[in-house]
């Protein structure tokens, strides 16, 4: 059965099943005067820290969870319901494979059926978006077509870049700087330090609480029952 396709744990109902809200904006982020001012305006009043380092994180996770209070409020409010994109297809993974996921993040980003749990569980935290903009990311480095790479990178700064969008993702000021000038001759690793910086949020706020969630420990339980009957 291991050559079975595996997009992840089914997700059991849970009151206010994401509604993603509006869809992206329709305007440009490069043919756009208004919304660079916007931009340049949101930017002033975010905080410098930065989150590469792993000391120095306070007033980034602050923003972090007060951008999913908010997003959760929003989806409560909203009856709209988003088509949510499919998981990565995988073959199931081993017990071996699992317990791996708990020895580093590292091996869990690298890992696709761990990403899709892992993905189920930033969902349930309405932070999925981090993980979808990582793998955009992922996907835009692969490049190579000069005019997908323009496209591809509009799409990505319009749905988690721009303060329009509700799928925005937390970064400070001096990525968005560094990505609003990248944006006018973008490349594949347009958002390199932008990716960088939300898989350092990842590792660091939702990383841990994944590890004791209910989601990863009865994977485990399930797989571990799995082996010892057969």
């Amino acid at each position: 059965m291991m050559d079975m396709l595996y997009t992840g744990p089914i997700p059991a109902e849970r009151e206010g099943e994401l509604a993603m809200g509006v869809g992206r904006s329709e305007t440009s982020p490069l043919s756009s005067p208004a919304v660079q001012g916007l931009n340049t305006t949101h930017n002033s009043q975010r905080p410098s820290a930065c989150c590469f380092c792993w000391c120095c994180c306070c007033s980034c996770s602050w923003n972090e969870d007060e951008r999913r209070r908010r997003r959760r409020k929003r989806i409560s409010q909203d009856n709209k319901m988003e088509t949510i994109p499919n998981c990565e297809a995988c073959t199931k993974p081993s017990a071996e494979e699992m317990q791996l996921w708990s020895q580093s993040f590292d091996k869990l980003m690298r890992n696709p059926a761990g990403r899709n749990v892992f993905r189920e569980f930033l969902r349930t935290e309405y932070s999925e978006e981090n993980m979808l903009f990582w793998l955009a990311c992922e996907d835009l480095k692969q490049e190579k077509n000069k005019k997908s790479i323009e496209e591809k990178s509009r799409s990505i700064y319009e749905d988690y870049i721009s303060i329009l969008s509700p799928k925005e993702v937390s970064l400070d000021a001096r990525v968005r700087e560094v990505i609003n000038k990248k944006m006018q001759d973008p490349t594949p690793h347009t958002f390199e330090d932008a990716q960088l910086q939300i898989y350092t949020l990842m590792h660091r706020d939702s990383y841990p609480r994944f590890l004791s969630s209910s989601i990863y420990k009865s994977l485990l339980h399930g797989n571990s029952r799995s082996s010892s009957e057969s």
